[in-house]
C-alpha cells in the first residue's frame, strides 16, 4: 500500500502544469515541466520552448518532457497572449525575463544555462529574442524558421556571438531552405555561428519528428555556457 501510495505520488509531481505569472499588469500563462530528478541543491538547465501559431505553450512541452526528464532539463512554455503570433509589444525582452524570474522564484534554475527552442512562429520569435539577449541565454536552436529580412537589423544588437542551430524539412513550403540558408549567410556576416540541419523529405511538422529534432537539439544547445552571470539588455519601448 505504502509502494503504491509513493509511486501515485511520484507520478502526479512528474508532469506538465499550467501556470500564471504577473506581467505588465496581467496574469500570463505558461506550461511547466520540472522533472522529479531536479534537486533543490543542484540548479538545472532551462529551456524555454515558443509554440506556432494557434499552438499554446503545451505544445512543445509535453513532446520535451520524455528528454527532459532524462536530461534533467526544467522546460517552460509560455503562451503569447494572441496564440497567433508572438507580438514585441505583448512578448518583447522584459517579458522573458518576467518569465525566467518567475520560474528562478520557485525552481532551482542555473543562470548560466538558459537556452531558447521554438518551432515555427515561435521559432522567429526565439532567434529575434537571442539576439536581443545574447548575454542572457546561452543558445538558440529552433525548427522550421528563419530570420525575416526586415529583422535583419536586429543582428547588430548582439553583445555576444549567440551560437544558433536551425532545423528544416526539405519540404518546408513556409520555410524552405532557401530563405533559412539566407538567414545563415546574414548572421554569419555578422559574426554569429549557425548550425543548419536539412531534414530530408520533411515537411513543417515539427510533431512527427519531434523526438528526434529535440535529442539533436539538445545535444547542440547543452554544449554552450555562458562563461559569466547571463547580463539582461534593456530596451526602451514606444
Amino acid at each position: 500500500m505504502l509502494l503504491l501510495f509513493f509511486a501515485a505520488g511520484a507520478a502526479a509531481q512528474d508532469k506538465v502544469t499550467r501556470e500564471m505569472f504577473a506581467y505588465a499588469g496581467r496574469q500570463r500563462e505558461f506550461f511547466l515541466y520540472v522533472p522529479d530528478t531536479v534537486r533543490s541543491d543542484s540548479p538545472a538547465p532551462l529551456l524555454v520552448a515558443l509554440h506556432g501559431s494557434g499552438r499554446d505553450g503545451a505544445s512543445l512541452v509535453n513532446p520535451w518532457k520524455g528528454l527532459a526528464r532524462k536530461e534533467g532539463i526544467i522546460v517552460v512554455g509560455p503562451n503569447a497572449f494572441d496564440k497567433a503570433m508572438w507580438d514585441f509589444k505583448t512578448e518583447g525582452p522584459d517579458f522573458f525575463e518576467a518569465l525566467v524570474n518567475a520560474i528562478s522564484a520557485k525552481h532551482p534554475v542555473d543562470s548560466r544555462r538558459m537556452y531558447l527552442f521554438g518551432h515555427s512562429a515561435g521559432a522567429i520569435q526565439s532567434l529575434m529574442i537571442g539576439l536581443l539577449e545574447a548575454e542572457y541565454f546561452a543558445a538558440v536552436a529552433v525548427h522550421a524558421g528563419a530570420l525575416p529580412k526586415e529583422s535583419w537589423d536586429l543582428i547588430d544588437h548582439a553583445d555576444r556571438k549567440i551560437p544558433m542551430a536551425i532545423w528544416v524539412g526539405t519540404n518546408d513550403r513556409f520555410f524552405p531552405l532557401a530563405a533559412v540558408s539566407a538567414t545563415k549567410t546574414a548572421l554569419e556576416a555578422k559574426g554569429i555561428p549557425v548550425h543548419v540541419r536539412p531534414i530530408s523529405n520533411h515537411d513543417h511538422n515539427y510533431y512527427q519528428r519531434s523526438g528526434d529534432v529535440n535529442l539533436e537539439a539538445w545535444t547542440f544547445l547543452k554544449a554552450f555556457k555562458l562563461d559569466s552571470e547571463p547580463k539582461f539588455k534593456r530596451y526602451e519601448t514606444k
